[in-house]
């Protein structure tokens, strides 16, 4: 049974040696499945989710927090924010950027999670709509110019790992 409570506050809230805001996020996929529930070979979307202020869509994010491990923050984050639960892959990588509205400095992470399941009920679900898409037209929706690097870096790397499946399925 999943914690269907957010945390709130920055009480254990992480900050790197300059001062910057630790956050963590995901980007949430999984393959397109026939009418027959088959996997569709190299086909797959991703997830967004509307802000809180409903300012456009993202990925799931929030504060990495001192209590747990950069996946951990990944999969609670997923979880809470998008209802989503599943398997955090390697770094896509660390970015910094300035938040527009607060002026405020941040080092952010991001992390796939190949989603195993998928909740009706979660802790923001009053709060945030969840919408699957390509990647194509996620890449358009969404605010944040270091989650569209993490996303490509994604695509990128999921585009070699089919085509090593490809040529290990001749073998």
């Amino acid at each position: 049974m999943a914690c269907l409570v957010s945390r709130t506050g920055r009480e254990l809230q992480r900050y790197n040696h300059m001062g910057f805001r630790q956050v963590v996020g995901c980007i949430p996929y999984r393959f397109k499945c026939s009418e027959d529930g088959v996997k569709i070979r190299d086909a797959y979307e991703v997830l967004v989710i509307s802000s809180q202020k409903g300012q456009g869509l993202m990925f799931p994010k929030g504060g990495w927090e001192l209590d747990e491990s950069l996946e951990q923050a990944a999969c609670r984050e997923s979880l809470e924010e998008a209802g989503v639960v599943g398997k955090v892959e390697s770094e896509l990588g660390k970015w910094r950027f300035i938040s527009k509205s607060q002026g405020t400095y941040y080092e952010g992470y991001m992390f796939p999670l190949f989603v195993e399941e998928q909740l009706e009920l979660w802790p923001e679900k009053h709060v945030r709509q969840r919408i699957w898409m390509g990647v194509g037209e996620a890449r358009e929706v969404c605010r944040h110019w270091w989650m569209k690097e993490a996303l490509d870096i994604l695509v990128e790397r999921l585009a070699t790992s089919m085509g090593e499946q490809k040529d290990g399925d001749d073998l």
